[in-house]
């Protein structure tokens, strides 16, 4: 149950609007005309209140939940309280996550509202309704599109051009970038700074110029305070659909598929390049100049060297398949007890 000092809540809506919305089936017992008033865990749930259930560890609460109704597996049918109204859902938090967005949207824009000290640009171009908060800055010749928003301090460059329906949080600084639609960018995040190239020598390290961009798909998160450098001559690319955590660094050149996950305090150096649905865990890192492969999932604090293959699940520092790493720490953990050693 969210705090409505903080969040505004949309609704009631009635059992067959939030079947639809969470792309649920609702049970044949539930009434389709019974109102919701919010969504809540399965212990703090009141009978104005729909909640969920995806993990079996959580059955007991869901016999005792007061919630008024449950997105459930149709398995877990016979075990629901008396009276409860079911929404049946294959992904009960899937369902659950559509229903809780209805209620509580990330950002929705009604009106246009540019704060007084806002300085923007006479060139920049600026889609209704939009909101730009106090003290940001809006350089020349920006676009930005319909339904988004610049936080208070934030600092758009010179040509950047920003999406429908995308949030730019407070002191951001974007440049030499383009970014898509519905997007969400956090506070503190950074784009489009130049990259880290330089020509290396005992006469002193000379600056590589860094002519590229950023280009950022549609529907990406960007969390607090990570850093995106702008390509050497190729530019950097973030996919449609990826979420990147807090502390995130990505380099120069690298380019980031569709559907891609990383977690906080994650690095990727300059020039790799990551395939859709890649998971790098948290606080790992993926040297330069590899690429790795569709669906690979790499462990927290772990480190890739070279390329990987489709799919593989690894960890350790050189990564190793995850199987692999279990047993050397196994046998380390055997060694270590050995007296003989």
């Amino acid at each position: 149950m969210a705090d409505e000092r903080f969040f505004n809540k949309r609704g009631p809506f009635t059992l067959r609007e939030l079947a639809e919305i969470g792309e649920s089936k609702l049970h044949s017992n539930s009434d389709p005309d019974a109102m919701i008033h919010d969504v809540a865990p399965l212990d703090k749930a009141t009978s104005a209140d729909i909640s969920f259930l995806d993990n079996p560890k959580y059955i007991d609460a869901f016999i005792n939940t007061r919630a008024k109704a449950c997105i459930v597996l149709s398995k877990m049918i016979s075990q629901a309280p008396k009276g409860m109204s079911l929404l049946l859902s294959s992904k009960p938090y899937r369902s659950y996550a559509r229903i809780a967005n209805k209620f509580y949207p990330d950002k929705y824009i009604e009106t246009t509202d540019h704060h007084g000290t806002a300085v923007i640009s006479k060139t920049a171009k600026i889609g209704t309704p939009s909101f730009i908060g106090a003290n940001a800055v809006i350089s020349d010749g920006v676009e930005i599109g319909d339904l988004s928003s610049i936080g208070s301090g934030a600092s758009i460059g010179t040509m950047v051009n920003i999406g429908k329906g995308t949030h730019v949080g407070e002191n951001a600084s974007l440049s030499h970038c383009i970014i898509g639609n519905n997007c969400n960018i956090h506070p503190g995040v950074r784009i489009g700074q130049r990259g880290f190239g330089f020509d290396m020598s005992p006469d002193g390290h000379l600056d590589v110029a860094q002519l590229g961009t950023v280009i950022v798909g549609d529907n990406v998160e960007i969390g607090a305070n990570s850093c995106i450098d702008r390509g050497s001559g190729p530019n950097t690319v973030i996919g449609d659909g990826c979420k990147i955590d807090n502390l995130v660094q990505i380099g120069h050149n690298v380019q980031i598929g569709p559907g891609c996950v990383v977690v906080a305090q994650a690095g990727i150096a300059g020039s790799a390049s990551l395939e859709k649905y890649v998971v790098l865990g948290g606080q790992s890192g993926v040297a330069g100049h590899i690429r790795i492969a569709e669906g690979t999932q790499l462990a927290g604090r772990s480190g890739i060297m070279r390329n990987t293959n489709s799919g593989d699940r690894l960890a350790g520092n050189p990564a190793v398949p995850i199987r692999e790493f279990f047993r050397q720490i196994s046998l380390l953990s055997k060694l270590s007890k050995d007296k003989k050693l």
